[in-house]
Order: C-alpha cells, then structure tokens, then sequence
C-alpha cells in the first residue's frame, strides 16, 4: 500500500552502509573500505557520520570472507553486519539488510563504505529538504563526471530515473547532476522496490539506482536533493583518489584546527589524525605528523620534523625538533622533549626534561627531573621489557645506559657516562664506570 504524505515520516532513520566491494582498482588485497584516510579507516569515518544522525540501526553490508571489515564495522559503532552472499550489485546488497531492518520505521539512508568525506550535516541535509518523499537522492554537480550515473530529472526537477555511465547515451552523459550514491527510502517500500529490480544492464547487475525509476511508475514521490560541495561526496577506487581524499580530509582538520585557536606556521606541511585534539593556543612549526590517538594540551609548541602518535601531552610543553613520541607517552605538563629524542610508553611528570639525543621506553620519569643526553633506557633483554622508575628532582648525567628493571630514587644523580644496574637510593650519587688512566705515549729512539 503507497502511503499519503502525511503518513510518510520524518523521524530518526535507519543506515545500511554497503562494504561488500573488493575494490580491485585499488590493486590491494586489503578491502577497499579498509584503507585508511586521516589514520582511519574509509568505513569508520562513513559510520561515524551515519551515528551522528542517531539513527534507528546502522548496518553494514560485507562480502563473503570479510571477517576483517565486520570487525572493523562493529569497533566503529555498526549495530548489525550481513553479509552479502554474492556480489550481484547495490540492490542486491540492500536486499541482504533486510532481515535486519524488519521493525524499522521510517526511512532507510542508504550509502557507501568508500566516500569517507561525507558529513552527518549532508546526510542530515538530505533527509530534511526531501521529507514527504517515498525515494530520495543526494545529488552532487563535480567538476568531472566520469564515472558516475546520471540524475534524469522533469520539469518540475524531481527526479525520473538514474543512468549508471556504461549505459548511458550521449545525451544522458551530458547531464551535469550525478548519483552520489546516497539515497533515502521509506521502510514500508523498500521490500517491494528491491522485489522489482532486475539485472538487464551492461554489467549485469542489480542496480539500487533503479528504484527511482520503479518508484515513478508505481506513483511514488521522489525526490533530490543537491549537496554544496561534491567533494564530500566523490568514492574512492583507486590509489590515486585515496590520496585525492586524504589530501581533502587534511586540508579540514586543518581548517576545524585553527578555527579552534591552533597555530600552523605551514598548515599543508602538518598532517593531522581523525581523532587529533588539540588545546588552545597549540602552535606547530612545519613537517609535523600527528598519527591516531594524540591529544595536546594549551600553550604547547609542537618544533618541525616531530613524529607523534599514541601520546597525551599535557599544556605548556615544548616539543622537538626531531622528536618522537610513540604509543603511551604521557608528559603531564610542562615539559620539554628536545631534539632526537624517542619516547615509548613512558609517563613524563611535570616538569621532566629531555633535551637531546635520549631513549626513554618503559619508564615513569618524576617531577623536575632532568635527562642528560645520550641516555637509554634499556628495556628490553631480548625476551621481556621492563620499567625503569626515576624519581623526582633526579638528575641523569649524559651517556648514562640504564638496564631496567631499576629504580632511581629522588632527587639522585647518576654520573654521566655510567651504566646502572642496581637501585639507586634517594639523594645518592651513583658512579658506574671504569677509573680514568692515562698512559704517556714516547716515541721510539732513532
């Protein structure tokens, strides 16, 4: 039975994202939703826009095999995963979903895994301009339309029909408004549309597109809405538009950064995670990288040519140049991480320094205590890793090598050049080195 307008509805909707595809243009054997753009996965970045929107179910559509993107599907917020049994189109791929859509109302927004653009105020955009419609379609005007099928629209612009490309005319190649492959359907429908698709087309497939055309016939409202910036919207197939949508994802956080009161000498030299968080007033030199999981605190400066990822850095901290930092660095505050240090899993008290030349791994540094340069923390014995434990007010001589498990207590001090292998107590000085010789050199008689 066609609903009324009236009886159509306007509340939350249901998502289906579709991830069954290989993707064999991206020339990978990894799945083609799953590489990353912004240190995310392209289907992460589609479901966080789609649970924006507080939708009824997201659903991810996998194929056969694909154990590794209904993983991925469900750490980013997926509520079901089907699996497509084969790879017969997006029709049929949405005909997968429907078991479990039973006792959704509503509409159902329909989209792809591998347009990690795409926003939740688009897809939102969407559902508001086209309420009242049984079938709805974002639409998007790129600058180059190859590839993509085209919006057949009537007089009065409402749409008739989608023409994938390969079987297009010539004609239908030069209409400007394409498919973004996002759509919105009324539950109630939706059974009954997919019922009514076939595969009599170039690629032999059951295209979802055509339900625009089987819902004109049948007398059902469709409707279009036309996004502001295509570029949201374009798929990735390809290396090559991977690199296109990474490109475009940073060149936003960027954006969103400095709006929020970061500082970027050359913001296209700094390439910045999903997850990023930044503090006011951050600044950054060039030719930094930030990788997944990095918050930094007010007041910090980040110095050219740092690498970081995993790491919590706390307000007024000096970072770099040439550092890095790796997963489970924490610096409270106030500190200063110097040039050609690496730090691995090590918490950093307030006021802890390392200026120069050190490794820091598995290790608990206290307050105000300072590392002299060249010194290691020897963690690992081949087999296991260990922690090394400095107090507060400790100063580390340069060239100290000390073999954890061991424990430097306040405010010691460890002679530069030595190697420690016991504890140290508090207010001790440890020497560890050979006594100095000299031996005068002669020449020979003659």
């Amino acid at each position: 039975m066609i609903k009324t307008k009236k009886e159509l509805s306007t509340g939350a909707p249901a998502i289906v994202v579709l991830a069954a595809g290989k993707g064999t243009r991206m020339r990978s054997d990894m799945p083609k939703v799953l590489h990353k753009v912004a240190g995310e996965a392209m289907l992460a970045h589609v479901v966080r826009a789609a649970a924006a929107l507080e939708p009824q179910r997201i659903v991810v559509v996998a194929g056969p095999g694909m154990e590794d993107v209904a993983a991925a599907a469900r750490q980013a917020g997926a509520t079901d995963v089907v699996i497509q049994p084969e790879r017969l189109g997006t029709g049929d791929a949405l005909k997968a979903a429907l078991p479990v859509l039973q006792g959704c109302t509503g509409r159902v927004l329909v989209f792809c895994g591998d347009a990690p653009l795409v926003t939740a105020e688009t897809l939102g955009m969407l559902l508001a301009r086209t309420a009242g419609s049984a079938v709805a379609v974002l639409g998007m005007e790129p600058e180059n339309p190859a590839g993509y099928g085209r919006l057949k629209c009537d007089a009065n612009g409402m749409p008739q029909a989608i023409v994938e490309e390969k079987d297009a005319s010539e004609e239908e190649r030069a209409i400007r408004l394409c498919n973004s492959g996002v759509m919105a359907i009324e539950a109630v429908h939706l059974p009954t549309l997919l019922g009514a698709l076939n595969n009599k087309n170039a690629k032999g497939e059951y295209y979802l597109t055509d339900v625009v055309a089987i819902a004109r016939e049948s007398g059902l409202r469709c409707g279009v809405a036309v996004a502001a910036a295509a570029e949201e919207l374009l798929g990735v197939n390809s290396k090559a538009e991977l690199a296109a949508a990474e490109a475009a994802m940073q060149a936003r956080l960027r954006a969103r950064a400095m709006e929020a009161g970061v500082s970027m000498m050359d913001p296209a030299s700094v390439f910045l995670s999903a997850d990023t968080r930044f503090g006011r007033d951050v600044t950054i030199q060039p030719q930094v990288f930030f990788g997944p999981g990095v918050t930094v605190g007010e007041r910090t400066e980040i110095r050219a040519f740092s690498h970081i990822e995993g790491a919590t850095i706390g307000a007024d901290c000096i970072v770099g140049p040439f550092a890095r930092l790796r997963p489970g660095t924490v610096m409270q505050g106030d500190n200063k991480i110097g040039n050609f240090v690496e730090i691995k899993n090590t918490m950093l008290e307030e006021g802890a320094q390392a200026s120069h030349l050190s490794y820091l791994g598995d290790a608990t540094i206290g307050a105000r205590t300072n590392i002299g340069a060249g010194t290691i923390t020897c963690n690992y014995d081949g087999k296991n890793k260990f922690r090394t434990s400095i107090g507060e007010d400790v100063f580390i001589g340069s060239n100290a090598a000390l073999i954890a498990p061991v424990t430097i207590g306040n405010g010691a001090l460890v002679a530069a050049g030595s190697t420690i292998t016991q504890d140290v107590p508090p207010g001790d000085m440890a020497i560890a080195r050979q006594r100095q010789i000299n031996k005068t050199r002669r020449k020979k008689a003659g």
